[in-house]
């Protein structure tokens, strides 16, 4: 069965974005041939999903070819009817049932790349299955948080955490079900 994987960066105190949906604060780890382990984990995917403010700034930002490389569907979470786009797929139904029939189709895992509130949506339907955050040395003060509250409980088995010499620090987990052995 195909996974739901969440790869973030964060703020050390928890931010996913400052206000206005300002990201600069990632540039402070922007290092020329360090990818931060991205193509590497992007090989294990075929799908992404993405809400619509994250998409639109990623589209402003660096271009629609960083999601639309032609190899995987991107699916855009979005109050607001939009015509599909290729492999872009802009999706206002309920996001736990398209999950659901993703998860139940054939090929490589799916991609979660934000913002907040998909990933709340997904975390509170039990739906993601590992989670990759980066976390970069700088307190931001206050913006988007990355985990919002009014979600149950999830317990985590922690796998690993890589530091590099930016600063950034990468922790990876996986879920654990209550039911899982300890």
């Amino acid at each position: 069965m195909r996974k739901i994987k969440l790869f973030i960066a964060t703020s050390l105190d928890g931010f996913i974005a400052q206000p206005n949906d300002d990201l600069s604060f990632l540039k402070l780890v922007e290092k020329e041939g360090e990818d931060y382990g991205y193509a590497a984990f992007t090989s294990t995917i075929d799908t992404i999903i993405i809400g619509r403010k994250t998409y639109d700034y990623v589209v402003k930002e660096i271009g629609a070819s960083h999601y639309d490389n032609g190899k995987r569907d991107v699916y855009v979470i979005t109050s607001t009817e939009r015509p599909d786009n290729g492999r872009i797929k802009f999706h206002t139904g309920n996001l736990k049932d398209l999950v659901t029939k993703l998860k139940s189709q054939e090929g490589k895992d799916i991609y979660c790349d934000g913002g907040a509130q998909v990933i709340h949506e997904l975390l509170k339907n039990d739906l993601i299955d590992e989670i990759t955050i980066s976390v970069v040395p700088v307190l931001v003060g206050n913006g988007t948080r990355l985990f919002k509250e009014g979600r149950p409980e999830q317990l985590l088995q922690f796998v690993s955490a890589k530091t590099f010499d930016t600063g950034l620090t990468q922790l990876y987990y996986k879920r654990k079900r209550k039911s899982d052995k300890e």
